[in-house]
């Protein structure tokens, strides 16, 4: 069998690798001309970095991240709401790692190259058609410089992205991504650590949002952190039109970023304004997903991560349901028998469980604890169980920690 990947990014290169273990030919095709550490920060969860674990990856996680101990969640004003111990810490049986996405994805990049050879990948190569023969795919990538190549495969898998061509291949009227009117200022500095130099801090609710933790540590720089930063901030409504894709990971400059956040986001653990004067760069970001599809499979093609389920970044779930994904389709894949089942199979596994998330992200995911609290307590509060019982407290976030483990 060969497996041919549209998209490098974490879910289309973990497949590879995954497959690889299960003996499974599989090649990746990534439109970018190399694999760089672009991006900010991500948080992977204790169940995708289990999987990640299997693949023999922790050292290098390891080596690349900071094991997350606790998530803080507080009102905008910085009064603490709950807070959660994390990973090891909660005693699941795998840590959670906060990393730079772009480390994230070159690691297994780096890993996928090792263990499949240097024609694993195959960069600058930009999907452009592609054929379900009944017999097996034919698929059409292009270089930037027009050349076009013709590969042969018995599958495709459509890990492309939110603006997938896989995907609007088989939904051409799809239209353009769901905004919810939210913007992300987004950046990185390094920067005195905060807490135990392994905490998260959630403050405020949808309206306007601070997220930070740190991603990486240096024995060069003692008592500092690579600390990364979210200023999320509602500018749009329903009807306000979307940020054109050239517009999704512009340049901010650091006055419009302190504009966002003065005055409604503020923390003890850290002062914020001259965290994000300390950033170099400053990119935008809209909150964007997409409503849930019919079906992923086509025959010999499926879809995967973001090409499939794309949803709003709260809960630290977006590469986390992507790795997932790739676990459920190469274990269905490696059982043998007919193809287009072991496809339909997953799609009726991870299409439900993923959609799931999607729905409840729109609803603020675990982070809807802090709306709650702020709609009972505008003017603040002393102590949080005047305003919220324990239990209602640990309903809302405890809910959504049963949900992103579904369908694993």
């Amino acid at each position: 069998m060969k497996v041919l990947i549209a998209g490098g990014g974490i879910g289309g290169l973990t497949l590879a690798l995954m497959l690889h273990e299960r003996g499974i030919q599989a090649k990746v095709f990534e439109q970018s001309s190399q694999v760089r550490e672009l991006g900010v920060g991500i948080n992977t969860l204790p169940h995708a970095i289990a999987e990640l674990e299997k693949l023999g990856l922790l050292p290098a996680l390891d080596a690349a991240a900071i094991r997350t101990r606790r998530l803080i969640y507080k009102t905008g004003q910085g009064l603490d709401i709950v807070a959660q111990p994390r990973g090891l810490w909660a005693g699941l049986d795998a840590p959670q790692f906060s990393i730079h996405r772009g480390r994230l994805q070159k690691l297994i990049h780096d890993a996928v190259l090792e263990r499949l050879g240097d024609g694993g990948v195959q960069c600058d190569r930009r999907l452009v058609s592609f054929e379900d023969t009944g017999a097996g795919v034919e698929a059409v990538f292009e270089a930037r410089d027009g050349t076009r190549y013709e590969e042969s495969g018995d599958i495709l898998i459509g890990a492309d992205g939110i603006h997938s061509t896989v995907r609007s291949h088989y939904y051409p009227d799809q239209g353009a991504p769901s905004w919810n009117g939210v913007l992300m200022w987004r950046g990185a500095a390094w920067w005195p650590q905060f807490l135990d130099g392994a905490s998260m801090i959630v403050a405020g609710g949808f309206k306007h949002k601070l997220v930070l933790y740190p991603i990486a540590h240096d024995p060069d720089r003692p008592g500092e952190a690579l600390t990364n930063w979210v200023v999320c901030t509602k500018v749009g409504d329903a009807d306000t039109p979307i940020p054109g894709r050239d517009d999704w990971s512009r340049k901010a400059s650091t006055e419009e970023a302190l504009e966002m956040a003065e005055g409604h986001l503020q923390v003890p653990e850290m002062d914020v304004m001259e965290l994000i004067r300390a950033t170099e760069e400053i990119f935008v970001y809209p909150m964007c997903d997409r409503d849930g599809l019919p079906r992923w499979t086509h025959g010999r093609v499926t879809l995967l991560g973001d090409a499939a389920h794309p949803m709003y970044p709260v809960g630290s779930n977006g590469a986390s349901q992507a790795i997932l994904d790739a676990r459920d389709l190469a274990d269905r894949l490696a059982e043998g028998g007919d193809v287009v089942a072991a496809l339909e199979a997953y799609d009726d596994a991870r299409r439900p469980a993923t959609a799931a998330i999607v729905a409840a992200n729109r609803k603020g995911g675990p982070e809807g604890v802090i709306d709650f609290v702020e709609e009972r307590a505008p003017e603040g509060y002393e102590d949080v169980h005047d305003v919220a019982t324990a239990e209602e407290l640990r309903a809302i976030v405890g809910d959504y920690e049963k949900l992103q483990v579904a369908g694993r």
